[in-house]
């Protein structure tokens, strides 16, 4: 399975990212970007993932990581961000709260 920090998704540009947190998580704020797509509604929502490839994240890398092994199976070219969104907001990074 093929992993990065947060630190490297901060660097990169052009890759989308999969947020894989329950709807309330993801309102609560998440990386600038993300497009959320709740693990327990991914299976149903397969058509809606990029089609090159992409990251995904959770709040510290452990469902992104079970997702990520789910979906490399499937022949999805999807990298894991260790850390997740919890890191990411622990080391100051930008985050987006979605407006009421």
């Amino acid at each position: 399975m093929k992993s990065i920090t947060t630190a490297e998704l901060a660097a990169r540009e052009d890759v989308p990212l999969i947020d894989v947190r329950e709807r309330d998580e993801f309102a609560a704020g998440h990386v600038p970007g993300a497009v959320n797509i709740p693990m327990s509604e991914i299976g149903e929502r397969l058509a809606e993932l990029p089609a090159e490839a992409f990251d995904v994240i959770c709040q510290a890398g452990g469902r992104s990581a079970r997702v990520v092994q789910a979906l490399e199976t499937r022949g999805y070219d999807a990298t894991n961000v260790e850390g997740g969104t919890g890191g990411w907001i622990a080391e100051g990074k930008p985050v987006e709260v979605p407006s009421a």
